[in-house]
C-alpha cells in the first residue's frame, strides 16, 4: 500500500495553505461509538449529512473504536471524488486481529467500550507507523492520505512517561512521517494532542519538524489560558497550522453534561451556566459563541467539531453564520469567562 502512494504522489493536489477555506471540519471520534452504540445508519448518515452541507475536512483515527469510525467514514467517502476532499488520520496505535473485553488505556478506557473489541497497542516505532497508515488505507477504503497525525503522545494517556513516548514518537513516528512528506506522500504531519505541552517541544524541533498540529480541548472558552499565552503566537510565527478539535469541550458547551470526556465538575457547570447567561441576555447561541471564539484566532486554521447525528452538521454550520454582537464579547471578558488578552470576531 505504500509503494501505491508513492506511485499517486504527483497526483496529488497541494494547496497554497493546508485547509484553505475549510473552516469548519468534521472529527470523527464520536462515529467510534464513543459514549454509546450509534446504529449504523446514523452514523453514515452523519457524515453523508455532513458532505451534503459542503464539509471537506474530515479527520479520523485508529483508536476511534479500535478502527470503527475509519470503517464508517470509508464507506461514504469512497462515494466522492478523492480530489475534492482532504483527509488526516492518526499513528500511534496498532489495531490487531485479536479481540478483547475491555481496553486498556487507563482512566480513559471506557471512552470507546461500545466500539469495536480489536486490542489496540500503544506503538510509535518506525515500522508501527508504516503499518498504521497502511491498515488505515484498508479500512478507508482510499489510497492516500493528507494530514497524519502522531496521536496521544501526552501526559493524559501516559502519565510522568510521556517524555518517553515521545522520544519513542521522535526517533521512529516523526522521521517516517518527514521522508514521506518529502518523498510528496503526504501533504503534512504532526500531532494529535489533548495537551499543549508536545506541541511546544515539537515547536523547537531543529530536524524532522512537524508542520500541523491537531489540539482537542486546550483552545476553548473554557480552557484556553495556556494554549494563548505559550502556543499560540510561537505556531503563528512558525507559520504551522493549528486544528482545533473539541471545542464544544466534550460537549458541555453543546449542551451536554460531560467535560473532559467525563461528567462535568461544578466549578465548570457554574462556569458554563455564566457564559450561557451572557449568551441569552444577547440573544446567541452557545454553539455560535463557542465556534466563533476558536476561529478567532489567527493561529487556527480549522476547527473540528465532532457530530454523531446529522442535525448537527446543520447546528455547527448555523452557528459559524450567527451574527454575535461585539457587546458580547467585552462581557466575557469583563465576567473573566475569556482572558482579556484572547482574539474575538471583529464582525
Amino acid at each position: 500500500m505504500i509503494a501505491l502512494l508513492l506511485s499517486n504522489k504527483l497526483g496529488l493536489s497541494m494547496k497554497s495553505k493546508l485547509l484553505e477555506n475549510q473552516k469548519l471540519g468534521f472529527g470523527t471520534a464520536p462515529l467510534g461509538n464513543m459514549f454509546r452504540n450509534i446504529p449504523e445508519e446514523e452514523a453514515l448518515a452523519t457524515i453523508t449529512e455532513a458532505w451534503n452541507q459542503g464539509i471537506r475536512y474530515f479527520d479520523t483515527a485508529p483508536f476511534y473504536g479500535a478502527g470503527l469510525a475509519e470503517i464508517r467514514l470509508g464507506q461514504v467517502l469512497k462515494n466522492y471524488n478523492r480530489d475534492e476532499y482532504t483527509l488526516s488520520s492518526k499513528v500511534g496505535r496498532i489495531i490487531l486481529d485479536e479481540e478483547v473485553e475491555s481496553q486498556e488505556f487507563g482512566e480513559k478506557g471506557a471512552l470507546f467500550e461500545h466500539g469495536r473489541k480489536n486490542r489496540v497497542v500503544n506503538d510509535y516505532t518506525a515500522s508501527a507507523t508504516l503499518r498504521s497508515i497502511e491498515d488505515s488505507l484498508k479500512r478507508l477504503d482510499t489510497d492516500s492520505l493528507d494530514i497524519v497525525y502522531v496521536h496521544d503522545i501526552a501526559q493524559d494517556f501516559y502519565g510522568d512517561n510521556w517524555l518517553a513516548k515521545f522520544e519513542e514518537a521522535r526517533d521512529g513516528a516523526f522521521k517516517v512521517l518527514a521522508d514521506l512528506k518529502k518523498e510528496g506522500v503526504i501533504k503534512s504531519w504532526g500531532l494529535g494532542v489533548n495537551k499543549v505541552e508536545p506541541i511546544e517541544l515539537a515547536l523547537n524541533l531543529e530536524e524532522d519538524k512537524p508542520d500541523a498540529f491537531l489540539l482537542a480541548g486546550r483552545y476553548t472558552l473554557l480552557d484556553h489560558e495556556l494554549a494563548l499565552q505559550r502556543l499560540m503566537p510561537k505556531a503563528a510565527a512558525q507559520k504551522v497550522d493549528i486544528i482545533v478539535g473539541g471545542p464544544y469541550s466534550s460537549g458541555i458547551l453543546a449542551g451536554g453534561s460531560n467535560f473532559e470526556y467525563q461528567k462535568a465538575p461544578t466549578h465548570i457547570v457554574n462556569k458554563v451556566a455564566k457564559i450561557k447567561a451572557v449568551c441569552e441576555k444577547f440573544s446567541v447561541s452557545i454553539k455560535a459563541v463557542a465556534l466563533q471564539f476558536v476561529l478567532a484566532n489567527d493561529a487556527v486554521s480549522s476547527v473540528i467539531p465532532g457530530a454523531s447525528k446529522p442535525s448537527r452538521i446543520a447546528e455547527d454550520i448555523s452557528a459559524l453564520e450567527e451574527k454575535v454582537p461585539h457587546e458580547l464579547w467585552l462581557e466575557l471578558k469583563r465576567e473573566g469567562v475569556i482572558s482579556e488578552l484572547a482574539p474575538t470576531p471583529t464582525k
